[in-house]
């Protein structure tokens, strides 16, 4: 699906939150004196986000919507690099972060499932479309995901991502042995 060549010359993977990391439905409220917008993220793309920067992989968000979801998430992931233009001028806030890391398009993979995304995923090595993403993306992509944005997607393009480096068993191990550290079931 990915060559090694390439999985190996990704030092960067930008990520669209909905219809990405979310499956691009919106709750919104209010409480008594300010609006509430909440979103539902997978449990799995956080881990998968923890393995690819485990693997020393840069992890960016770049979404055309403000929330302070997006922001809180994002702090729990450790992702520093994180652009909400309301305006989804996704494109100059991609090289943005791509010039702040001294890196270049073709260093990048972008995650992304609607017509916002193709400014980016049209420039970069190796742009990924979502299961359930808009046609004109899926043409544009090097990979298609078989899962939907907000059920795993990212974890799934982790896990080809990194076996393509040749890293998937390392991390995992690494992971897994971290975990049971002072476990008397371990031997």
């Amino acid at each position: 699906m990915i060559d090694a060549a390439l999985a190996r010359r990704i030092k960067l993977v930008g990520l669209d939150v909905d219809g990405v990391l979310t499956d691009g439905g919106i709750f919104l409220g209010a409480t008594h004196d300010a609006p509430i917008e909440l979103k539902r993220y997978h449990i799995q793309d956080g881990l998968g986000i923890k393995f690819m920067r485990d693997a020393g992989l840069l992890v960016t968000i770049v979404t055309g919507r403000v929330s302070e979801s997006v922001r809180l998430r994002a702090a729990e992931l450790g992702i520093t690099d994180v652009v909400q233009d309301p305006m989804a001028r996704k494109l100059p806030a991609f090289i943005g972060i791509l010039e702040r890391h001294g890196l270049v398009p073709g260093q990048a993979a972008f995650i992304g499932d609607d017509f916002p995304d193709l400014g980016i995923m049209r420039a970069v090595a190796l742009p990924v479309a979502v299961g359930n993403a808009v046609d004109e993306v899926k043409a544009v992509s090097r990979v298609q995901l078989r899962r939907a944005g907000g059920d795993g997607a990212v974890r799934e393009f982790a896990e080809i991502l990194l076996r393509a480096r040749g890293e998937w068993r390392a991390i995992v191990e690494r992971y897994v042995t971290e975990r049971s550290v002072g476990s008397e079931a371990v031997r």
